[in-house]
């Protein structure tokens, strides 16, 4: 790949550090960032950046310490982003086709070039929430010995950054469809929320166990904004529709 295509490509991968613990490790991430030539770091409710261990383990990297972006959400910190990809540990009811960092670069490969890439990673005790793995496109983990599998966080982002720079080296296949950001998506699942809550399809007191169903539906789907618009105007037909709508049928 030429220098300046693998720098557009490198530019366009976000790394997004969740109620990252320690200092230190948000030092070793920049510098495992550098390493690999990844530069863009947002961090959601960390702890104290301008610490001197950050400053310590970042070692050269200290211009990606300080040009990391803060943000009070995940949602707010992946707003411009088109793919996301919550890395986790856990397998579950709701954290399904869960993909290797090797199948994750392999498709992020023929995406980065058009579209923007957050890699996110959890707190260093407790990971990534239910809440926030549903509110990113595609799944994965780190295949590690049964008997001991918990990583150290600058670990686990070096890992994915080693995959992504080597998968940079190929040309990327081009694909014309841009698919929807964040903002769009999270528009959307709200809308479709409200939508189904008024008719009657989702269990106001657990709204949230079949929209996650819904999400890895539409996560798979790709969307592009056309499509997203489509339901978006179904959604606003559906609701017009229903204007005089009494209840759940049989209820």
């Amino acid at each position: 790949m030429e220098n300046s295509e693998h720098m557009q490509t490198s530019t366009a991968i976000s790394i997004v550090l969740v109620g990252t613990q320690s200092p230190g490790n948000i030092g070793m991430v920049c510098r495992a960032m550098k390493n690999m030539g990844l530069y863009d770091l947002r961090l959601v409710n960390p702890c104290q950046v301008d610490h001197p261990e950050a400053h310590k383990f970042a070692v050269s990297a200290r211009d990606v310490l300080d040009g990391a972006r803060l943000f009070t959400s995940l949602e707010d910190a992946l707003r411009d982003c088109e793919i996301s990809v919550a890395t986790t540990r856990r397998h579950g009811k709701y954290r399904q086709e869960i993909s290797t960092p090797q199948e994750i670069a392999e498709r992020v490969r023929s995406q980065a070039a058009m579209h923007r890439v957050a890699l996110v990673f959890g707190r260093e005790d407790s990971g990534l929430t239910t809440e926030e793995v549903a509110l990113c496109r595609w799944q994965s983990t780190i295949p590690t010995a049964d008997e001991y599998g918990s990583l150290n966080l600058a670990q686990a982002v070096l890992i994915f950054c080693y995959e992504l720079h080597k998968r940079q080296e190929v040309s990327p296949a081009q694909d014309t469809r841009l698919l929807a950001d964040s903002a769009a998506m999270e528009a959307m699942y709200r809308q479709m929320e409200k939508t189904l809550l008024k008719i009657g399809f989702l269990n106001p007191e657990n709204p949230a166990h079949i929209m996650r169903t819904l999400r890895r539906i539409y996560s798979r789907a790709e969307l592009d904004e056309r499509e997203v618009a489509v339901l978006r105007g179904m959604m606003s037909q559906i609701d017009w529709g229903t204007g005089g709508f009494k209840g759940r049928k049989g209820i």
